[in-house]
């Protein structure tokens, strides 16, 4: 039988059904699907194209912007589809108005118009995003977290394959590259509300009661084990979001015949290696029952990459410290997602607080760049990298020491 069409739950009762685990994985890649492109590639060029030697201010300007604005309405949103008690319409209204911005961007004749766009935008995109990702912690039970994280590492993959679909030299101008990225997105993220039909699972959406949470959920579900959840992921974030976007000049100050290709196709290769390295380890977490063992490994190794970044002199040196960096981080985001699931106190606020940790991924784009220009100037970027295998490291020891036998 196929399993895209077995409404039978895998295992044991309470079980999810393989069907939703797949849909929702396709559902998730769409939703990188329809930002990754247009932060990485479409909008630098469109205001590189506009605005020419002003390009990088006017690109700050928008980098700012839109995380302010991607870290207030995530909350927001999340919040309000937590009082709605709907997740659905949100997602359809967000993929609406995120398809329909997207579209116009390129119309915007001045920076204070793109600005506003991309505010809007932003807003549209959070209606789908947060929703979409409160959804599994509504239908994915425990057992499957470790394998829903597995999964959602296909989605920086599918953003990348998709930018790199888009820019494909002749294919497709500035206008239809913005209609394949909503037409992607759609294709992607609709069947999950088709067709998804997930299992009820009563206990993952029963209300618990603020003034009797910590006498009633598990150790794990602590304020003790959210601090050190969301401290850790955004450790990992900053060193991640430096690499994405210096790696490139590291290379280049180590060897000036470097082209943007090289980088490029690292990066390719360790997003594509990451999705069957995740899917292998959150499965193998789900049978051993040990759902936060990974995180600690990963974020140790992902110091240990770091380290090698920093002490490396060649480009091969830094290419093999980067792969083990970003395949150890990669791997950690995406398990991360899916364990947060796990230890968010309450499913009556689980959006609101989807939006806390959201945090996490916007935060360190208003952190990274000013860390930067108050070191490498100084010290290099050698300094720089050390400091950020020291980060990497508090997060192992952060997440070692979680109360409750995290790692159990």
């Amino acid at each position: 039988m196929n399993a895209l069409h077995d409404d039978r739950p895998p295992r044991g009762r309470g079980a999810q059904s393989t069907r939703f685990l797949v849909l929702y994985a396709l559902a998730a890649a769409g939703g990188a699907a329809s930002y990754a492109p247009f932060l990485s590639i479409l909008l630098p060029l469109q205001v590189n194209a506009q605005w020419g030697a002003e390009g990088v201010r006017v690109l700050s300007y928008c980098a700012f912007t839109g995380a302010v604005a991607a870290s207030i309405s995530n909350i927001v949103v999340g919040w309000l589809s937590d009082l709605t008690g709907s997740r659905q319409g949100w997602i359809v209204g967000g993929l609406i108005l995120s398809s329909v911005l997207l579209l116009s961007m390129r119309f915007a004749e001045n920076v204070p118009t793109l600005l506003a766009m991309i505010v809007v935008w932003q807003i549209g995109l959070n209606m789908m995003l947060n929703p979409l990702m409160a959804m599994a912690g509504d239908h994915i039970p425990d057992e499957q977290k470790g394998m829903l994280g597995g999964m959602l590492a296909l989605s920086p993959a599918v953003g990348a394959l998709v930018g790199a679909l888009v820019t494909i030299p002749g294919f497709a101008d500035a206008g239809l590259r913005a209609t394949l990225i909503t037409a992607i997105t759609a294709l992607l993220i609709v069947p999950l509300l088709a067709f998804g039909r997930p299992v009820a699972i009563p206990a993952l959406v029963t209300p618990v009661a603020a003034d009797t949470a910590s006498g009633t959920l598990p150790p794990l579900i602590t304020g003790h084990a959210v601090r050190r959840m969301w401290l850790s992921r955004l450790l990992i974030q900053i060193g991640e979001a430096t690499m994405f976007a210096f790696l490139l000049m590291w290379f280049i100050s180590l060897d000036h015949t470097l082209t943007e290709s090289f980088t490029a196709r690292l990066f390719t290769v360790v997003l594509f290696a990451a999705v069957p390295l995740a899917m292998a380890v959150g499965q193998w977490s789900d049978r051993a029952g040990k759902p936060f063992m990974p995180l600690v490994v990963l974020s140790g190794i992902a110091a240990c990459g770091m380290l090698t970044i920093a002490l490396s002199t060649t480009p091969t040196g830094g290419a093999i410290g980067y792969v083990i960096f970003g395949l150890s981080a990669g791997v950690f985001l995406a398990l991360h997602s899916g364990q947060t699931l796990r230890i968010l106190p309450r499913p009556q606020t689980r959006g609101r607080d989807l939006g806390l940790f959201n945090l996490t991924n916007t935060v360190p784009s208003l952190i990274m760049p000013w860390l930067t220009l108050a070191l490498v100037p100084l010290f290099g970027f050698g300094t720089l990298f050390m400091i950020l295998a020291g980060l990497c490291a508090i997060a192992c020891v952060l997440l070692a020491t979680i109360r409750g036998k995290a790692t159990a």
